[in-house]
């Protein structure tokens, strides 16, 4: 069961859809015993950190997160805000992030960019750097939808599985031991998305 994590914020009806669509089960849920029980997670994300973080904290479901994706090694997938959440920190807010990824969120470097604009909307390839079960049969040339103003720095104990050029490279697809991290919305990347969310739930099992 693909289950993802309704804390009130993200694209989660649209994930569910997707997974409708290609015949594979999924629910949405906030149950501490749902998350325990699931096969796989993904936490979607939508809006800015410290909202994240906050409803996440008032919600209770740290604890169950942790118990299930760091104790449990539950595959996990944060994507976009979901992905930025797994960091120490972000530029954008003043609350401090999951902490799972070795890391900290900044703001794109207006000096570095150009005439490009802020946030970053719009379609983008990711540029694959490593071999990976969530990426197979991708090559590269997709194209995927990202909207973000805010951006992972280079982790240090964590995998970098592509990058994305927006006036200069940025991690875009991370990944450490079981938890995966994706910046862009891959609910909303029509068929190139749609391989990655379906790679990624055959890893539940």
């Amino acid at each position: 069961m693909i289950t993802i994590i309704d804390y009130k914020t993200g694209n989660s009806g649209s994930i569910h859809n997707v997974y409708r669509r290609i015949g594979l089960e999924s629910r949405i849920t906030s149950s501490p015993t749902d998350i325990l029980d699931a096969d796989a997670l993904i936490l979607p994300g939508v809006g800015s950190f410290d909202r994240a973080m906050q409803n996440l904290e008032e919600m209770n479901l740290i604890p169950v997160l942790e118990e299930s994706v760091l104790d449990q090694k539950i595959p996990f997938l944060g994507i976009c805000v979901g992905m930025q959440v797994l960091a120490h920190q972000s530029e954008e807010g003043n609350r401090n992030g999951l902490g799972w990824i070795d890391a900290s969120i900044q703001k794109f470097e207006m000096s570095l960019i150009g005439e490009k604009k802020v946030p970053h909307m719009g379609w983008n390839n990711l540029l694959l750097r490593k071999n990976d079960p969530v990426t197979m049969g991708l090559n590269g040339t997709e194209r995927f939808y990202f909207v973000h103003s805010y951006h992972y720095t280079i982790p240090t104990n964590a995998e970098i599985l592509a990058t994305t050029s927006y006036g200069y490279e940025f991690p875009s697809l991370i990944k450490k031991e079981n938890i995966y991290g994706i910046q862009c919305h891959p609910e909303r990347s029509h068929s190139s998305g749609i391989a990655i969310l379906r790679n990624f739930a055959t890893m539940g099992g």
